[in-house]
């Protein structure tokens, strides 16, 4: 035991971090790569060590061995034996079942032609997770098994793997890899995937030293670090895997940095028009690929080239509900090397399906935060593929290449003549008379009135709601209805200081590029959502000398505080508190806005 060790490891698996205590800065980075940080408070922060998270790290080379070091060299109690144990067989699980190629099959189809099966492999050298998975639903939907003390025939000889024989195998079709995957992740066994990725067709790309405009460009390291990390030019890349960085942090140039070192076709798929744009204004800005080489696959424009970037909506339109998805031929029209999932938690249930199918193709995942409120952060790890490159928010914060931010809960009571409405209403209509509270418009324009040097987003849910704070403050509004052409003449406008104060809908939460904004001010939200909390605040985190401020607006005594405080958990586990103020009247808002 050392007493001035930072950590502190609990049996129920969870780590408390002294932030004061010596080495406590080493420890967090230390902890990174296998804990997820559940929050992180003025004193101590909490991780915990979860199935996902040690299979994560698997995923990326860290073994069991290399978490129980770390624990117990940071430790300042003893490491319960039962934790190292939970470790040491959690994290074993990863790697008792690979997928490695198989030899093709030729099969003669209805009119005599020659048709060749593909397939792959599931190996193990476990005869009880042989045994398990023989028995169980998807085992027997999808998988054909043998055992090779008992060869069924002369192609079930051939499964050799890197030279070793294996005991027990499975065989399946090459378009069940990512269903696979998935299904037995559910069960507890994530697949270590060692099929070897497709070449797509070449494409000379670099990086610029310096932008069409004549600015110095350089990447930063973490962000060529992040895209080593899925290449493997320091280590070994497998060619998929989700790289996690706070808003503002430069995902895009993370992803362009990926594509410079692959050098292949490349399809990115984003969450709406205004980030299509977005993504070939910075291929065109920061590469050296030419226009005609990009082209767009949206509502708009379906048009397919060298690099293509569409979005998820087009992907997932169809002309009959229950009808095919006439979109996702795009995955399978051109020979693609690379695909970019931008947002990837964002990543819709259909697109999840294409994605379980496509597991040839290199792939990265970008985002935020892998936080899901469906808990779908495991088809993530087992479609696009594990976390390979993380770092906290604060982190980049100290070291300048995001805003430091500021964030207040303002609390404000509701008007009398809505109490009785209120109280007797249902629970989703409770929330919805909390959130559109008549009295946050005049709070939302005394903030902007008080704060003269900042340029102000206001995000909120409900339309009408919104309507009318732009009218009181008679500045434009964005909404899912605003044709993309307007949507992104406005967003020009806010960039070029020609307007400072801009009300937009969830349809801004993900993907938007307005560098200069300093002030969001949020007045309602998507119930209980942690992500959308997360991806407000990165509206306002681009570098820049003023602080950033985050406000939200909620109503005192009702739902909307229960919602508040699930909303906030994230950025809490990511350091930042909220600063809670109860406002009686607007000129409690005097000592904030100054």
């Amino acid at each position: 035991m050392d007493y001035s060790n930072p950590l502190i490891v609990q049996s129920d698996r969870t780590l408390l971090l002294d932030v004061h205590a010596p080495r406590a800065s080493e420890c967090r980075q230390a902890l990174v790569p296998f804990a997820e940080l559940e929050r992180s408070p003025e004193h101590l922060h909490t991780y915990r060590l979860t199935a996902l998270s040690l299979w994560n790290a698997r995923g990326a080379g860290f073994t069991s061995e290399d978490a129980i070091k770390v624990l117990k060299e940071f430790a300042r109690y003893d490491v319960p034996q039962s934790v190292e144990v939970w470790i040491k067989e959690t994290a074993g699980r990863f790697g008792k079942l690979r997928l490695v190629p198989a030899p093709w099959i030729e099969v003669t189809g209805k009119n005599g032609e020659k048709i060749k099966e593909e397939y792959l492999y599931l190996v193990t050298e476990n005869p009880h997770v042989f045994k398990e998975i023989s028995a169980s639903t998807v085992g027997k939907k999808h998988l054909v098994s043998w055992n090779y003390e008992e060869p069924q025939d002369d192609l079930m000889k051939t499964c050799i793997v890197s030279n070793e024989e294996k005991k027990f195998c499975f065989r399946l079709a090459l378009t069940d890899r990512g269903t696979i995957k998935q299904e037995l992740l559910k069960m507890g066994w994530p697949v270590k995937d060692d099929v070897p990725m497709i070449d797509g067709d070449p494409l000379e790309i670099e990086l610029r030293t310096t932008t069409l405009s004549g600015k110095p460009f350089q990447i930063r390291g973490y962000q060529k670090e992040a895209a080593e990390s899925i290449v493997g030019n320091k280590g070994p890349g497998t060619g998929f895997g989700t790289i996690v960085l706070p808003c503002g942090a430069g995902k895009t140039i993370v992803g362009m940095a990926t594509m410079a070192l692959l050098k292949t076709n490349t399809l990115i798929v984003t969450t709406n028009i205004s980030s299509v744009h977005q993504w070939i204004n910075e291929l065109l800005d920061k590469t050296t690929l030419e226009r005609d080489q990009i082209s767009e696959y949206t509502g708009e424009n379906k048009t397919l080239n060298q690099v293509t970037v569409a979005t998820y909506q087009i992907l997932t339109w169809r002309p009959e509900k229950d009808g095919p998805y006439p979109h996702f031929s795009i995955f399978r029209e051109r020979n693609w090397g690379l695909i970019i999932y931008d947002e990837v938690h964002m990543l819709p249930a259909p697109v999840f399906r294409v994605v379980a199918e496509i597991q040839a193709v290199r792939r990265v995942g970008l985002t935020a935060t892998l936080v899901r409120e469906d808990g779908c952060e495991g088809h993530v790890f087992s479609l696009v593929g594990p976390k390979r490159y993380d770092v906290p928010w604060k982190d980049l914060e100290q070291t300048g290449f995001i805003a430091s931010a500021e964030c207040i809960e303002l609390r404000i009571d509701l008007p009398e003549n809505k109490e009785v409405e209120y109280a007797v209403a249902e629970p989703r209509k409770k929330h919805r008379l909390a959130s559109e509270n008549p009295d946050k418009t005049a709070y939302v324009k005394a903030l902007v009135e008080n704060s003269p040097e900042d340029k102000i987003l206001v995000i909120g849910q409900y339309i009408e709601q919104l309507q009318k704070i732009a009218d009181a403050l008679c500045c434009p509004i964005i909404t899912g209805k605003t044709p993309n052409a307007e949507r992104d003449e406005i967003y020009g406008r806010f960039r070029k200081n020609e307007i400072r104060v801009l009300v937009v809908s969830k349809v801004a939460n993900f993907a938007i590029d307005l560098p200069d904004a300093s002030m969001a001010i949020q007045v309602s939200g998507t119930f209980g959502s942690r992500q959308e909390e997360a991806q407000r605040l990165g509206r306002i985190l681009r570098p820049k000398e003023r602080k950033s401020r985050f406000f939200t607006i909620i109503t005192r005594n009702t739902v909307e505080e229960d919602f508040g405080a699930n909303r906030q958990k994230f950025l809490a586990e990511q350091g930042y508190a909220y600063k809670i103020v109860r406002c009686t009247e607007l000129s409690d808002l005097n000592s904030l806005t100054c």
